[in-house]
């Protein structure tokens, strides 16, 4: 059955019109010495694409959707219909999902994971028809009431443990399909008060809940990268992994971090106090940038809006930083955690919605790959940094220099030749190469 009624959208260059076609995104064209598809790895995400509704805190649902005449098993069926049809349609490699997106959860864990086995054994028939593969998945451990006080952090035995059969679960899924990565995303992983919280014991049962992960995955052969996604609040008023900084502080104090590295999100960056080049910064110079979440959120409202990127100065920083990234995006990639807005709610909107995500990057793929080969960036911070490639600098970076023979050099040169930032002029720099590269 088809769904979207939609040939495959094909590359037509940024002097087309037609609002079915990619402007930038030409997945052939080689950047850097790899395609844009290589570059990118888009993925589609389940959950917003084909299990949302449209419905927000304050409305009802919105979204037209041909699958949604159906329900429960039969609906779950006709979504991994749509999903191979999207994915053809958009030309993406990629899709990632959470376990209650694809299933309806049943009466008993029993039948929920009969369930998940059906469809997982429908997508798998898709993927080996398709060649399409799952980038990543993960475990909804935050919608049911059973997650209201968290998952493996929860103050509840028999949560946990039940939390832990959802995960075993899950890497045996993504073991079946070949995922490439598993992620942790702790929507309740957080408290709401210290008044009745145990914080130490809460992060000392999340680490182990993780080691556990990592064994298991190790005895099935199950040999995907590990992630961790920072947010910073949302369902939870403070989350375990607030930003990239703290997601890396708890992956250190615990022996994690040979066995994980971040998904970092867009909006998450942004809730949390960042840009999203500040968290893929913190996240790449740490070794442990993995994949990323592509979306944005309104920064008039403080939530996670999960719009559709389409913001180029962004898409470019952000593509600046995977670029320089040793592997680049590696075996992660660029997933649409993203959702048509609620008036956007005719089924055609998800096409529009994706083209729009992936042109952006691809034209934030151009001109931060322009800027790497004219080394923009680089030729600022040599020169601003200068100072500490010779003399007093060169002993302080060589660890010659102590406090001895600082304090000696200062009292022999108290005359300082500080020189400008000069911050505006390199965002026009920026905007020129947005516009020109």
């Amino acid at each position: 059955m088809s769904y979207f009624n939609q040939a495959k959208i094909q590359y037509e260059g940024k002097q087309s019109n037609n609002p079915l076609a990619f402007k930038f995104y030409n997945p052939d064209q080689v950047i850097l010495g790899k395609t844009m598809r290589e570059h990118l790895r888009f993925a589609v995400a389940y959950w917003h694409s084909f299990s949302a509704n449209g419905s927000d805190p304050f409305g009802a649902g919105t979204y037209i959707r041909g699958w949604d005449r159906f329900s429960g098993m039969d609906q779950a069926k006709a979504r991994v219909e749509a999903c191979f049809e999207l994915l053809h349609i958009l030309d993406v490699d990629y899709f990632c999902f959470h376990d209650r997106d694809i299933a309806p959860e049943g009466s008993t864990l029993q039948e929920t994971n009969a369930n998940l086995d059906v469809i997982v054994g429908l997508i798998e028939e898709q993927m080996k028809a398709t060649g399409k593969k799952l980038l990543w998945n993960t475990a909804n451990m935050f919608t049911n009431p059973r997650f209201v006080h968290g998952a493996a952090t929860t103050n509840n035995a028999n949560v946990y443990a039940y939390a832990a059969a959802q995960v075993k679960k899950a890497l045996e899924h993504g073991k079946r399909l070949g995922s490439q990565n598993y992620v942790f995303w702790g929507g309740r992983e957080g408290y709401e008060s210290l008044l009745n919280t145990d914080m130490g014991l809460e992060l000392d049962n999340l680490a182990r809940f993780m080691h556990m992960a990592v064994d298991y995955a190790k005895e099935i052969g199950f040999d995907a990268q590990f992630l961790i996604e920072p947010k910073p609040k949302e369902p939870s008023k403070h989350q375990y992994d607030f930003d990239a900084a703290t997601a890396l502080s708890f992956l250190q104090k615990y022996d994690l971090m040979k066995h994980f590295k971040l998904n970092v999100e867009a909006n998450h960056a942004t809730l949390a106090g960042h840009t999203f080049e500040h968290e893929l910064r913190v996240a790449r110079i740490n070794g442990a940038l993995g994949s990323i979440d592509a979306n944005q959120g309104d920064m008039l409202l403080g939530w996670d809006t999960d719009e559709f990127p389409t913001d180029l100065y962004s898409t470019t920083l952000a593509m600046y930083e995977i670029l320089l990234n040793e592997g680049g995006i590696g075996r992660g990639g660029v997933n649409f955690d993203a959702k048509p807005r609620r008036t956007s709610f005719e089924q055609d909107d998800l096409i529009y919605s994706h083209i729009a995500g992936m042109d952006s990057f691809a034209r934030g793929l151009q001109v931060a790959a322009k800027l790497i080969e004219d080394r923009v960036f680089e030729n600022i911070v040599e020169e601003r940094y200068a100072s500490f490639k010779s003399g007093i600098g060169a002993d302080i970076v060589s660890g010659k220099a102590n406090l001895r023979t600082l304090e000696a050099y200062a009292l022999e040169n108290q005359s300082f030749e500080l020189k400008s930032g000069r911050v505006e002029l390199i965002k026009s720099v920026i905007n020129q190469y947005i516009i020109n590269a």
